[in-house]
């Protein structure tokens, strides 16, 4: 999936990850039906990880059971994620975004390269297709899986 262009406000003529290096292998997307199913079967932090990666933009709410680690300070973090994560038997690690489009399929790619270099084919790493605003916008069994959900948030997205 090809990524978007997200402009820090401090240096807008270089984005935020020109810092870090481009993802190798190709991402994987898993859909909000999906997600749902896993989060009502197995519960998000047992076999598997959400985490949203927004950061200024993190409002409206979130999906229950997600951890917050911001997409711009991410990339340093990845090996300790990686033990962390694997310590604690997580076979997927579903990133996600406003849309999943920009950060969530940067920082799916980048752990996906680090799965890939520790030949590690017992965890994944996908992204969650359509990211938050698709599962705000998606009906009633979505919003209800999500913590701190404010409607006047996503109203703006229509």
């Amino acid at each position: 999936m090809a990524a978007s262009t997200d402009n820090q406000p401090d240096n807008p003529a270089s984005p935020w990850y020109s810092a870090y290096p481009a993802v190798k292998g190709d991402v994987k997307g898993l859909s909000r039906d999906a997600v749902l199913e896993l989060l009502h079967t197995e519960g998000a932090g047992t076999a598997f990880v959400l985490v949203d990666v927004r950061r200024a933009d993190h409002e409206g709410g979130t999906i229950r059971g997600s951890i917050n680690l911001p997409a711009q300070s991410l990339f340093p973090t990845i090996p300790t994620l990686y033990a962390l994560f694997k310590a604690a038997g997580a076979k997927k690690v579903i990133w996600y975004c406003g849309s999943s489009k920009g950060r969530g399929t940067r920082a799916a790619g980048w752990f996906g390269d680090h799965l890939d270099e520790r030949r590690d084919e017992e965890m994944e790493s996908l992204i969650l297709e359509g990211g938050i605003k698709g599962w705000a916008k998606a009906g009633d069994r979505f919003v209800e899986m999500m913590d701190e959900y404010d409607e006047a948030v996503w109203e703006k997205f229509e």
